[in-house]
């Protein structure tokens, strides 16, 4: 028999969902199943978490101690970037291929990259806010009008300032 569980251990686990739905069984329960919670229960907690995130993957961070889990959202920067482009819902079942198209404001890209700025491996804020860019640019939006390399160009250039934090 496996040893017995200590009730005061925080276990933290990371999971890549759908916002706004239900993970499969398959997925969660090889996770939470040894910690002896139950993965329809989880999924469902999980579900109601990404609600705002609908349609959009992003990384979930499930806390659990003394068999209860607390979920908390932890999203990639393309999530906020493609959540900053305010598009419309589609059915992921329907809909492949999506190109984003859009216009942000660089005041957008400024919030996003407060945002990441714990997680990110600049030294300095600029470094973070030309990240931001170079995910805005593989998501394939504008910003402010202009490619996302010209924006990193004339931020290099010292055209355009970036705030400090």
């Amino acid at each position: 028999m496996p040893p017995k569980l200590d009730p005061n251990e925080v276990k933290i686990i990371y999971i890549r969902v759908r916002g706004g739905e239900v993970p499969g069984g398959s997925s969660l329960a090889p996770k939470i199943g040894p910690l002896g919670m139950s993965p329809k229960k989880v999924g469902d907690d999980i579900a109601k978490a990404t609600k705002q995130w609908k349609g959009l993957s992003v990384t979930c961070m499930l806390t659990c101690q003394n068999r209860q889990a607390t979920v908390s959202v932890v999203p990639s920067a393309s999530s906020l970037v493609i959540r900053a482009l305010k598009e419309p819902e589609r059915d992921r079942k329907k809909v492949k291929n999506i190109k984003h198209e859009g216009n942000i404001t660089l005041e957008a890209i400024f919030d996003i990259a407060r945002e990441m700025r714990a997680r990110s491996m600049a030294r300095n804020f600029a470094g973070t806010v030309k990240e931001i860019l170079g995910t805005a640019n593989s998501v394939g939006c504008t910003v402010n009008g202009m490619a996302p390399v010209d924006v990193q160009a004339k931020i290099d250039e010292g055209e355009i300032t970036v705030p400090n934090e």
